[in-house]
């Protein structure tokens, strides 16, 4: 894995590892078969083992058509299951000989071994549970626990046509309430191995938890089976069934999970980071790679972000100057443009309204200049939505749901709007580009349509790749023009840079070095003059899954030492939009594996 000298390194190591070029494709070898195989039978059994990812990507249909009726076994046999069933599919990878693949066998074979491999030291930890981030060592937080993401699931991703679609919503209902129980069960486990959440993130845990809890006929979980399955000329019982199932399921295993949060409440501490309880280091270790894919110690992390935070820092200073703000330090000054009124939406309804109207607009224009840059741009509906209210508190400030396979739903970009006071309008922009368009959208969806990579690898996930290709994208809406008239818009994209750098400071610093979630929060606002809730709830989520905040910065470095490196081999024969092809139709991948697909495109265009 890669370290910090090779991270910041001219990349001449990572050159090393490109004797294979990946422009020249050839024939298929009976081991490169055999891979293939294997892997679309991988697939298929992490989707029998998580039939929400079926769901999601619009494949719980035909031989999949019995998922939609099930979810995922979150319970301690369930996690059993999942590490024996990870080792498995190891030792079957292994079986096949790598030194017989070339190419994007080659790139397909060393993904695929890198997830395993990193994946089995956490779950071997026997703590904590998934969520939609990064693996967490808290199976119940304010963004992690069945509670957090099924009834969104639920309401958006599991369509009503038919009956039998209804059916199965009814059964994952059900089944919502045993999911509930596994992770109450589970949360009572890791209680008694010392690992429980800092009291403020149980406090927002309690409270999101308890806003589920009411009666059947007032359930948004109920009322939405009910609302679809009318409009839909299904009848009025299914309504009423759902609301029998909240009842005498949902409703009780949530007062279950309720007593148990609040009954382990008085045991905790305010400390925020992992470093306090026996697995945590081994479990920040072990995430740390998983999530930026190099070997970076915390401390090489940590001076990362203090370094570049200082160059962001310097930058902003120059565009801050420039619109006459010239007193005090660059996070007073950028707080000082917080203060200004004239650039937000209203707090109301009527305002967020405004303020998603605005960033469809953004949407649409930046998408009319993609084109300049890329030869291919997915073929999927994209939609700017407000993260629903339940959930606000514990909610990230923005994140990106991508289309299923068969773009029957759009892609979502959701954003926090509990208070509109926290998105001036010159913020606005920055985070569009990066969950959005030429963001997390745009890579999600062209991995699915390459016609290259297997399903599996379509559909896989690194977060210093992923995030890293996000923070490069924001980068690339200003390459593109977007803020020529938009000189706030620049400096809220500066703003967005140095917030990132910020991020490798505080997880390290509380995880590993002891800060405080005070402490945290104030060098956080004091960089980036953010606001004290956007910043709070940052900072918390920072605390509920340790080390993958680190995967930005590192990944968007990584990002742009690859195009540099590019463009120092090619010299004038380098094309941004070839570039871009090798490093998104190759799909998401470690860092050091994505360094062979970039070698990869240097010898072909050499050739």
């Amino acid at each position: 894995m890669l370290d910090r000298r090779q991270l910041l390194s001219t990349g001449a190591a990572a050159a090393a590892l490109s004797s294979a070029s990946l422009a020249r494709a050839a024939a298929p070898s009976p081991e490169s078969a055999r891979l293939t195989a294997l892997l679309d039978a991988f697939f298929q059994e992490d989707l029998e083992r998580q039939p929400e990812t079926a769901t999601q990507l619009a494949l719980d249909k035909g031989r999949n058509a019995g998922l939609k009726f099930k979810l995922e076994d979150v319970s301690t046999a369930g996690m059993a299951a999942e590490s024996a069933a990870n080792r498995g599919q190891m030792r079957r990878l292994k079986a096949i000989d790598r030194k017989k693949l070339t190419g994007m066998d080659a790139v397909n074979y060393d993904t695929v071994l890198y997830v395993g491999e990193t994946t089995q030291p956490i779950l071997d930890l026997d703590i904590g549970g998934r969520d939609g981030f990064s693996p967490s060592c808290y199976v119940l937080s304010p963004i992690t626990g069945a509670y957090q993401r099924m009834p969104d699931f639920l309401d958006d991703n599991h369509t009503i046509e038919t009956a039998t679609d209804a059916e199965a919503y009814l059964a994952r209902l059900d089944g919502f309430a045993t999911a509930l129980d596994a992770n109450t069960d589970r949360f009572r486990h890791d209680v008694g191995k010392g690992v429980l959440p800092p009291d403020f993130l149980l406090d927002i845990t309690i409270a999101q938890v308890g806003a589920l809890r009411t009666t059947g006929d007032k359930s948004d979980l109920v009322k939405s089976l009910d609302r679809r399955a009318r409009a839909k000329g299904l009848g009025e019982s299914y309504g009423a069934m759902a609301a029998a199932v909240y009842d005498a399921k949902v409703g009780p295993a949530l007062d279950r999970q309720i007593a148990a949060l609040k009954q382990a409440r008085p045991g905790a501490v305010h400390d925020a980071g992992i470093w306090r309880f026996k697995e945590g280091p081994a479990f920040y270790a072990a995430n740390l790679k998983y999530t930026t894919t190099t070997g970076m110690t915390p401390a090489e992390v940590h001076q990362l972000g203090l370094d570049q935070a200082k160059e962001y820092g310097a930058r902003l200073d120059v565009l801050l100057s420039k619109q006459g703000l010239t007193q005090g330090t660059v996070g007073e000054r950028i707080k000082a443009l917080y203060k200004d009124p004239s650039y937000y939406f209203p707090n109301t309804d009527p305002g967020r309204a405004q303020l998603l109207a605005y960033l469809s607009e953004r949407l649409s224009a930046v998408k009319a200049r993609l084109p300049r840059m890329f030869n291919r741009i997915p073929n999927q509906a994209i939609e700017a939505r407000r993260v629903p209210p339940a959930i606000e508190a514990g909610s990230p400030l923005a994140y990106s749901e991508g289309a299923p396979m068969d773009r029957s739903r759009p892609g979502v970009i959701f954003f926090n709007l509990a208070d509109t006071h926290e998105w001036p309008k010159w913020n606005l922009p920055s985070t569009l580009y990066h969950e959005g368009l030429p963001g997390h959208q745009l890579q999600g969806g062209l991995a699915q349509e390459s016609a290259g990579i297997p399903i599996l690898r379509k559909n896989m996930y690194f977060s210093a790749y992923g995030e890293g290709w996000a923070l490069y994208a924001e980068q690339l809406a200003q390459e593109l023009g977007m803020y020529e008239d938009d000189p706030l818009g620049e400096i809220g994209w500066r703003k967005a840079q140095i917030f990132r750098a910020g991020r490798c400071v505080v997880d390290t610093g509380m995880h590993a070095m002891r800060w405080s979630r005070e402490q945290a929060i104030e060098y956080m606002m004091g960089l980036d003059g953010d606001a004290e809730g956007s910043t709070t709830r940052e900072v918390q989520r920072y605390c509920a899954i340790p080390a993958q905040a680190c995967s930005y910065k590192i990944g968007h470095t990584f990002w742009l030492q690859q195009r540099e490196r590019a463009k120092a081999a090619l010299g004038p024969r380098f094309d941004i939009k070839a570039f871009h092809d090798a490093g998104l139709l190759s799909g998401a991948m470690p860092l050091d594996v994505m360094a062979v697909a970039i070698g990869g495109y240097i010898a072909g265009a050499k050739a």
